[in-house]
């Protein structure tokens, strides 16, 4: 996903934002960057599929792993609370929405985590 926004752009307008925002607020743009990439992962895994390169049980792992590495289950882990403004990737629960969105819809013109309510 992330080799993704690199071509498309998206990593420099990111990088652009650093600095120019304080933490709390680039930290929103680095949970929507994260999400998108899951989107992508999606889309990458939907092609897969289609080329017969993903396994039985790749799915579910891919989701297993996505859960794993939110930010919330990392801070419960961790500390034994969660701080959501600190949150530079995500829930497990954003991170597992986004890759099964990206994987039902096989396409770019989803993913626009920027641009939408759905957080």
């Amino acid at each position: 996903g992330h080799h993704v926004q690199t071509l498309l752009g998206t990593t420099d307008k990111l990088n652009s934002l650093r600095g120019r925002l304080d933490q709390t607020e680039f930290n929103k743009y680095q949970v929507r960057f994260e999400l998108q990439a899951d989107y992508l992962a999606g889309v990458w895994a939907h092609h897969a599929q289609g080329m017969g390169v993903v396994e039985e049980g790749d799915l579910e792992e891919a989701l297993n792993a996505a859960s794993a590495v939110g930010d919330d289950t990392i801070q419960k882990r961790s500390q034994g609370y969660v701080v959501p403004e600190s949150f530079t990737h995500g829930t497990s629960e954003q991170r597992k929405s986004w890759f099964k969105k990206g994987y039902k819809a096989g396409n770019l013109e989803q993913g626009d985590t920027f641009n939408t309510r759905e957080f």
